[in-house]
């Protein structure tokens, strides 16, 4: 059973105020079919630590502002700043600094799984 519509709603949100805050590689996996916990996880990363929280600062704001306000269950790895974890249950953030990407290799491991499209609306529309 793919993700539900509530966790397609936080994910995009939350995509797009990592974006916002110019996360890299922003990637969202729908898990729903290999969790039983949880139905997507949004990846993204940044280049040093302060971004990475900031990304993290701007994902949470956003989500409060949403008509069914959201705020994570857990909060995890917030004092180094090299991988924070947001739970909001219908979906997982992981923010991790560029590194800890390359290093934990999160997409390698959920690879079956398929990817939801998040198009930054920043972006200018290509032809």
């Amino acid at each position: 059973m793919p993700a539900t519509e509530r966790a397609l709603e936080l994910a995009l949100a939350a995509a797009q105020a990592a974006a916002d805050k110019k996360a890299e590689d922003i990637v969202i996996l729908d898990v729903a079919d290999q969790l039983v916990i949880t139905d997507a996880f949004l990846l993204a990363s940044a280049p040093n630590e302060r971004q990475v929280l900031s990304i993290v600062d701007s994902i949470e704001e956003r989500l409060t502002q949403l008509p069914e306000k959201a705020k994570p269950v857990r909060r995890e790895g917030e004092r180094g700043g090299r991988w924070v974890l947001l739970d909001y249950v219908d979906i997982v953030v992981h923010v991790q600094h560029t590194e800890e990407r390359e290093f934990y290799a999160l997409d390698r491991l959920w690879k079956d799984c398929p990817q939801i499209e998040f198009v930054d609306r920043d972006l200018p529309a290509t032809a």
